[in-house]
């Protein structure tokens, strides 16, 4: 991969390369080789971050981690979500990319349930060498709750906003945003996010992390703090991935106004 100054990122679901409605982590690996092989194309520096899916969910849920600390339950959440990145960061090289593995849970602290501080350094040489550091949604250690779930969509604005990233891409398993007739919403701003709240669901499996509107939620505050629009997208349509990268402007666009 060539070197710019632009810092691209691209999240892809976890309900798009994991089965979220089973209970110990199901993972589509046909597609993530889809996904890995659309994304060797890309010339650029690029973050990858992906979600957890029932790699994650169920465990979090299982051991109540969003009402409290329970060191088991940190262990084997973490253990999960790690063990979907690896066949994540193996399979991207598998198909050319220099992928590197970063898991939060080793450089990042929370604080309600926020992210409050998050190690960068290494992430920004292995941009500047070439590498793509894939991180994911994750349990991290929590000033006030001894743990807390941070998800790959609230890892995504806080990279942006510290990084400077010029373009983001969320990889979901719809259409972008939908409104009350299935149509996708073309752009999302705070002037009509109380118009389009009421259409924006849940998520389809078990999620701990809010689903599309967390999801709408953390893209908004994101455009508040900068000047960055990012795209709600179908990462489970072949091509997509590769589209988004290539500049094209698709599904839901999300920015301040």
């Amino acid at each position: 991969m060539t070197s710019t100054e632009d810092i691209t990122i691209l999240k892809i679901g976890g309900s798009v390369i994991t089965d979220k409605n089973s209970e110990d982590g199901l993972a589509w690996e046909e597609e993530i080789i889809r996904i890995a092989r659309e994304i060797s194309g890309f010339e650029g520096k690029l973050i990858i971050v992906h979600g957890a899916g029932s790699y994650g969910h169920p465990q979090a849920k299982r051991y109540a981690l969003t009402e409290g600390f329970h060191a088991e339950g940190a262990v084997v959440t973490h253990k999960a979500v790690k063990s979907l990145n690896r066949i994540v960061v193996d399979i991207l090289n598998d198909e050319g990319v220099n992928a590197i593995a970063v898991h939060p849970m080793g450089c990042t602290v929370a604080k309600g349930g926020r992210i409050s501080e998050m190690y960068l350094g290494s992430i920004r040489m292995m941009l500047e060498k070439g590498l793509v550091p894939v991180l994911h949604g994750d349990v991290v250690m929590d000033t006030e709750k001894g743990v807390s779930i941070v998800s790959g969509d609230q890892v995504i604005p806080y990279l942006a906003t510290t990084l400077g990233a010029s373009r983001i891409g969320v990889g979901s398993a719809a259409n972008g945003v939908l409104d009350d007739e299935g149509n996708t919403i073309p752009v999302i701003t705070s002037d009509n996010f109380e118009t389009v709240k009421g259409y924006i669901g849940g998520s389809a499996g078990t999620d701990v992390t809010g689903g599309m509107l967390g999801k709408v939620l953390e893209m908004l505050e994101l455009g508040k703090a900068s000047s960055i629009t990012s795209y709600i997208f179908n990462a489970t349509i072949a091509g997509n991935v590769s589209s988004f990268l290539n500049g094209e402007n698709i599904g839901t666009a999300i920015k301040d106004s």
